[in-house]
């Protein structure tokens, strides 16, 4: 079989490593810009479907499939991002009787609209944040003083933080609206929006679920994705030191519900609002792949892109769900980006001049660079992720420290330096870190560490 994988970088060469594992052909796209990047050259194929721009290349369907036909590959893995989550896409690789790597098309637009997915989740009984059943109305401004201010205005179409505001003063509601609905519009192509309640400091825990074509669903070992920034996750771990077993099981229960009753296929992601008493609420479904998914891998010992394959080839889930119900040691990703922390987290593009990557025990590094390629400014920051696993999380933040230490990026700014910072704030060191937990650490005065510590970002 020849697999085409719709999609760049990091992820397109994990993908090729998991066919090359499976004795499967791989083929990969890439854009002009994308000409020198490494999964075009390990890819068994590669075809060029356009100029830089996404919308014009990695986003193009008809250029996609063209591809595909043009070199015979007769399934499609869409990675993360661009086209995964897109029901249309799913829809005409099931047409053109190309397996879509993924779920079918029907659950992602039940699972992967957020309204929708709410409606789906009160059926199965899956706690929800109170909110409008429906994208907003005329009456509003009346549903949001019935929830309660704060309110949260959000995209039903996407995530990633774009067409979400939080709003305080009613006043304010109406023009939050419009300015979620314009920013949805332009990320999504669908500018509705729908209201739900501001849950106070709460944490981000998800469940990841796989599901295969003969009704069997397991749900894995939560991550806690609470470290964001703009609500984009910048670090990742598993298990989460806010839950107990009993909540883990709850949530686990819940996910399976709500995959079962959207009649879920493939890999996917349950993602939950931790409060601080422990009761969790849904808030949407990734329809997808995670970029935190070797989270998961390295508390389970599961190849989930080997699972996914697996799955849309018709077979079983290859292992007891109840077996890797419950995490093994300790893990945490951390998302090495492109991106100045000393600039409000700036882009910034440019050429990698020296590369080294950390190593040892319980280090795993994946990601596209390599010394010399030139990072394009066209699409998303993210260089590298830093797995780090232990039998404990002390023994995972100290190899964290050991192997953020030992990174060195040389040419461009990177995040690597604000992981650094994190690992030795005693709130995160303690566990008990909120979604607002990045903000007031930015707010803090720096000391000469940190000063220290920029210094070398500039150089690393």
């Amino acid at each position: 079989m020849k697999i085409l994988i719709a999609n760049r970088g990091e992820i397109a060469v994990r993908v090729i490593r998991a066919c090359r594992q499976l004795g499967l052909k791989s083929v990969a796209v890439y854009s002009q810009a994308d000409r020198e990047s490494i999964h075009v050259a390990l890819a068994d194929e590669a075809v060029c479907i356009g100029p830089a721009p996404a919308r014009e290349s990695y986003l193009r369907i008809p250029a996609v499939l063209s591809a595909a036909r043009v070199t015979k590959a007769e399934a499609i893995h869409p990675g993360y991002g661009f086209l995964s989550e897109n029901a249309d896409f799913a829809a005409a690789c099931a047409e053109r009787k190309i397996l879509f790597i993924g779920p079918p098309a029907d659950a992602i637009r039940k699972l992967g609209y957020k309204s929708t997915a709410k409606a789906v989740a009160r059926e199965a009984d899956v706690p929800i944040v109170p909110g409008t059943r429906n994208c907003v109305d005329a009456e509003t401004l009346s549903q949001a003083r019935a929830i309660g201010f704060p309110v949260m205005v959000k995209a039903a179409a996407g995530g990633g933080g774009k067409g979400m505001r939080l709003v305080r003063d009613p006043e304010r509601l109406k023009h939050e609206l419009e300015a979620a609905s314009r920013e949805a519009q332009a990320a999504f192509g669908d500018g509705a929006v729908y209201i739900e309640k501001f849950i106070d400091r709460p944490r981000h825990v998800e469940v990841q679920i796989l599901a295969d074509t003969h009704g069997n669903v397991a749900a894995l070992p939560e991550r806690d994705c609470t470290v964001q920034r703009r609500h984009q996750k910048l670090i990742e771990e598993s298990p989460s030191s806010a839950i107990t077993p009993k909540t883990r099981r709850a949530m686990q229960e819940a996910a399976v519900r709500l995959a079962r009753a959207g009649r879920y296929v493939n890999a996917g992601t349950v993602e939950f609002l931790l409060d601080r008493g422990e009761n969790f609420y849904f808030i949407e479904v990734n329809t997808r792949l995670q970029v935190e998914h070797p989270v998961t891998e390295s508390v389970t010992g599961l190849d989930l892109v080997a699972e996914q394959i697996r799955i849309a080839l018709g077979e079983k889930l290859s292992f007891d769900s109840k077996r890797f119900s419950q995490p093994n040691g300790h893990a945490i990703e951390f998302r090495i980006n492109a991106e100045d922390p000393d600039r409000s987290f700036a882009p910034c593009p440019g050429t990698i001049e020296g590369l080294r990557l950390p190593g040892g025990p319980g280090v795993r590094v994946d990601t596209h660079l390599y010394a010399d390629y030139t990072v394009p400014s066209y699409y998303d920051s993210l260089l590298a992720k830093l797995i780090i696993s232990a039998q404990d999380r002390p023994t995972a933040l100290a190899r964290g420290r050991g192997a953020l230490g030992e990174l060195r990026i040389d040419g461009i700014s990177t995040t690597a330096s604000f992981h650094r910072k994190v690992l030795d704030h005693p709130d995160f060191i303690s566990g008990t870190v909120d979604t607002s937990f990045v903000d007031r650490l930015l707010q803090e005065p720096p000391n000469a560490k940190d000063k220290n510590e920029r210094q070398h970002s500039r150089t690393a």
